[in-house]
């Protein structure tokens, strides 16, 4: 999963428990502010009736203390007022058939659905009533109760749910999204750190990744880039000690070439003469004591000797396109595996391009590459058929490609784990001069390619 999406899940799970914990809030200081609504209610009217109480007492002072009850004289406009929705007041002692006094509770919100009626009561608990005397000095004014309906309440409780969730959620909507392109722009940079990454992996470590804002992306970047200078001197230093190994040996494999011309040639020359010498001298005479006979078997096995030598003399010695050029070193190549027997499998070659200004090390090992695949794919497998194609991409990315293909079975992944000598030698080879080099499944067999920088 991408880092922005899980950093907007957390923070939309985030955004989703402070909302829950707000509509809790909202619940419970909704559900009790009834209880302050009612204690406020009872103090209000509570203190206009005192009043009340004690004006009667002041103009009405030979009556007793008894008869001073505010009734029915307090169930006023005014006092209905001082009573907040949803509360119902009354006085006691209470005279005969009286009833509470309550405030307006039509139109206080919607109906509550049944599971919030049922629910809140349940966890929240009741309401108490709020009893506060008229007058404190004098204890015989009475009293005045106040006591909250439940059903009031509990509408009450849900208008405000209602309504603070209305802008919890609007918030919360607003909090995500703005978070959510917040995380997504702080975030983008990393883009451009993977793609580094990617051309890294392909060779390219010279990437230039721009400046970052965030002080951990730009550490990120740096190192990246650290990294990509490292792998390119690593890289470069690889190449060039493998060039020179490679020239090593071929400078070792031209000296071992001199020394078998020089010395076995010879010998073998003279091991010829020798034997015809006999030969001749032995039919001069006409003796028939089998020296002729053994003579010419002396012949014959120094004339294998001395083919098998030239053989060996020409893999040792400088390869040909030195001499003849990619294009006819190539079609050399082709000719001779053809020549060898007329049971050899068909080989195909595929010359696209201009082939004819590719000298130096790029043509030697393209020569190589395709002479130790057509050699694995001809001793190696019952191959009936095989392709050698050789493609010059020509613009920006001037390489040659190498590929050959046949199909006589063999397994792409244990061909390529092999630590044989020819498959390590060309991979060296490709390596050292900056290429690279692939085995995959063909139709039937196996596909070999190998692509070479031109400009390395």
């Amino acid at each position: 999963m991408r880092l922005v999406l899980q950093l907007v899940a957390r923070l939309l799970l985030i955004v989703a428990l402070c909302l829950g914990a707000a509509t809790v809030w909202a619940t419970f200081d909704a559900y009790r502010s009834v209880d302050r609504a009612t204690t406020a209610s009872a103090q209000r009217v509570a203190q206009a009736l005192g009043a009340l109480y004690w004006h009667e007492l002041l103009l009405r002072s030979s009556r007793t203390r008894e008869h001073l009850l505010p009734v029915p004289e307090w169930r006023t406009l005014e006092t209905v007022k001082l009573i907040s929705p949803g509360v119902c007041v009354e006085f006691q002692p209470a005279t005969a058939f009286e009833k509470p006094l309550c405030g307006q509770s039509e139109g206080l919100g919607k109906a509550p659905p049944r599971w919030f009626a049922a629910i809140v009561p349940t966890f929240l608990g009741s309401h108490a009533e709020v009893v506060r005397p008229v007058s404190p000095r004098a204890t015989a004014a009475g009293t005045v109760v106040a006591t909250p309906d439940a059903a009031a309440a509990i509408s009450l409780a849900w208008e405000y749910i209602l309504n603070v969730i209305d802008v919890a959620l609007l918030m919360a909507a607003a909090i995500a999204l703005f978070a959510s392109l917040a995380i997504a722009h702080t975030l983008a940079p990393a883009r451009s750190i993977v793609t580094a990454l990617q051309r890294m992996a392909r060779g390219q470590y010279r990437t230039k990744l721009p400046r970052f804002r965030s002080m951990e992306l730009a550490m990120i970047g740096s190192a990246v880039g650290e990294l990509g200078g490292r792998l390119e001197e690593a890289t470069e230093q690889r190449a060039a000690l493998t060039r020179r190994l490679i020239e090593i040996r071929d400078d070792e494999r031209r000296a071992l070439a001199r020394e078998l011309h020089d010395e076995f040639g010879q010998n073998l020359s003279a091991i010829l003469a020798f034997a015809n010498t006999i030969e001749t001298a032995s039919a001069k005479q006409g003796e028939d004591n089998g020296i002729a006979q053994d003579a010419r078997m002396i012949s014959q096995a120094t004339h294998h000797l001395m083919a098998s030598l030239r053989d060996a003399l020409k893999c040792l010695r400088n390869p040909l396109p030195e001499e003849l050029g990619l294009e006819a070193s190539l079609v050399n190549l082709v000719d001779s595996w053809r020549s060898q027997s007329a049971t050899q499998p068909t080989i195909q070659l595929d010359l696209r391009g201009d082939l004819t200004d590719i000298s130096g090390p790029a043509a030697t090992t393209a020569y190589r590459v395709a002479q130790e695949c057509l050699t694995n794919a001809l001793r190696h497998g019952a191959a009936r058929e095989i392709s050698l194609r050789v493609e010059r991409r020509a613009g920006e990315d001037d390489a040659l490609l190498i590929r050959v293909e046949d199909d006589g079975g063999g397994d792409a992944a244990r061909v390529s784990q092999s630590a044989g000598f020819g498959l390590t030698g060309i991979r060296e080879r490709v390596t050292a001069a900056g290429g690279s080099l692939s085995i995959l499944p063909a139709n039937r067999g196996l596909s070999v390619a190998a692509t070479i920088p031109l400009a390395a």
